[in-house]
């Protein structure tokens, strides 16, 4: 029985890998960059991007926002005048609790893929499922908020394990509470040694310069593809 869910679980993993291949290359030939922005709920991943993508130095952004239900962040991003296309895993999808490869590239359409440079995916908020199901993405930022505690990383490995970047949001209530950040970063880094990290305050904007800068210069990585 054992063996029997370890091969269905496998197949359901291959199958994902590789409609995530398939939208990887159609990401490829638009020459957009894309970045799968990963963290439990309400870890200030919205609050993030609003601080974020109305100023990249030049480089075009749109957002893929993923939700079970609504459209409240989207909403909000939309505001800023930047293409938005949202996601409902609800309707279509079983309510599942992260976006998967195939609800991607349902939304493939519906991406101006050819007016942006860069694609942040704001996956639905959650430490484990996300980590798991690849959708075509060039990087994953996991956002890890002080309100959630030291001990995430050794509790969800394969999320902090899965990622590029963490960014420790919300370090404006540290005086507030009792967080220990070396304790933090001790853990992060036995289960993902050296992965780069940033503190920053998406309500502030403490730090969020060097998030802008970081993903300007992820944007700048690609070279046009020929056709």
């Amino acid at each position: 029985m054992h063996r029997t869910k370890v091969k269905v679980v496998e197949g359901v993993l291959d199958a994902n890998d590789t409609l995530a291949r398939a939208n990887r290359a159609d990401f490829d030939r638009a020459s957009v960059t894309v970045v799968n922005l990963m963290s439990a709920p309400g870890a200030g991943k919205t609050t993030l991007l609003e601080r974020t993508v109305g100023d990249l130095d030049g480089v075009r952004v749109g957002v893929l926002e993923g939700d079970v239900q609504g459209s409240l962040d989207a909403d909000r991003l939309s505001a800023l005048h930047v293409p938005v296309t949202q996601i409902n895993t609800d309707p279509g999808f079983g309510g599942e609790c992260h976006l998967d490869a195939n609800m991607v590239r349902s939304a493939m359409p519906a991406l101006p893929l050819e007016e942006i440079d860069l694609l942040v995916i704001e996956n639905v908020g959650n430490l484990v499922c996300p980590a798991e199901f690849r959708v075509g993405e060039d990087v994953r930022v996991m956002v890890s908020s002080v309100t959630e505690g030291e001990d995430k990383p050794l509790k969800y490995p394969l999320m902090f394990r899965a990622c590029e970047l963490v960014i420790v949001n919300k370090v404006d209530l540290l005086p507030h509470l009792d967080y220990d950040l070396d304790l933090f970063d001790y853990h992060l880094d036995a289960v993902h040694p050296g992965v780069p990290r940033m503190l920053v305050s998406a309500r502030t904007g403490e730090g969020v310069e060097g998030w802008r800068d970081w993903l300007v210069e992820v944007a700048r990585r690609r070279a046009p593809v020929s056709a």
